[in-house]
């Protein structure tokens, strides 16, 4: 290769370099792994070590925790990436309320990296708005980091199938023993889905009330198996565990 053909490829492997660079969206500093570096990454509340295994919380030993042995969720597992606290909530917010829909994707792929591959469901639905709320925000963040599950995962998106007809009041302005009274019938379901293994996808996994209920609407049509797959989880202290 000549001395210009080299000068030239380099100078195309170093324009392309700088291309696939953009600020992180934590600290601004140039990455070129995506919307945040490596080194704000290492520093994100991943989920990890012992979790209940239908809810997802913290647990000292064991697989359920003891709320969970007391109040059976409907759904018999759930897979979180991170703990809801600073700064997966604030982006979490940023792509909610504040139109920042690059972050789907980001925290999509963070979800999916914790989706064990042998437990895989049938079908997927997407946490449902209310067409008041929907109109107003103009998209469902549920259903976009679904999308994305989706099609990595080839699993079928039921994008119809459910529907939120109760414009409730929102969780987070309530009381915990309040929510799951607030989303009582808030849901149906439209399609048979008996047989069926279900994945419920949401951004964040709070009290379980509106997961649940939601659960309660694709099990009355026959979903056989359900679990949940959200981008994070709310942490308020430690389960026990049994």
């Amino acid at each position: 290769m000549s001395i210009f053909k080299t000068a030239l490829s380099n100078l195309r492997t170093f324009f392309k370099h700088i291309a696939l660079k953009q600020p992180c969206v934590l600290c601004g500093a140039m990455s070129a792994r995506g919307l945040w570096c490596e080194a704000c990454d290492a520093d994100l509340p991943y989920l990890r070590g012992n979790l209940c295994e239908q809810c997802a919380l913290p647990i000292s030993s064991g697989k359920i925790c003891g709320h969970c042995l007391a109040h059976p969720p409907l759904f018999t597992r759930s897979t979180a990436a991170f703990a809801y606290t600073f700064p997966v909530n604030k982006l979490i917010q940023q792509f909610k309320y504040d139109e920042q829909l690059a972050l789907a994707r980001a925290l999509a792929e963070a979800l999916l990296a914790t989706i064990a591959r042998d437990e895989l469901p049938d079908v997927i639905i997407a946490m449902p708005l209310h067409r008041n709320k929907l109109q107003r925000r103009a998209y469902n963040q549920a259903l976009l980091i679904a999308k994305f599950l989706a099609h990595e995962l080839h699993i079928e998106l039921l994008t119809h199938a459910c529907e939120r007809v109760v414009d409730t009041a929102p969780q987070s302005t309530l009381p915990f023993k309040q929510r799951g009274r607030n989303m009582r019938n808030a849901f149906v379901c439209h399609v048979d889905l008996s047989g069926k293994k279900v994945a419920l996808v949401d951004d964040v996994l709070t009290s379980g009330a509106t997961l649940n209920a939601l659960a309660r609407a694709v099990q009355k049509q026959g979903a056989r198996d359900i679990q949940t797959w959200v981008v994070a989880r709310t942490i308020r202290k430690p389960a026990k565990s049994v």
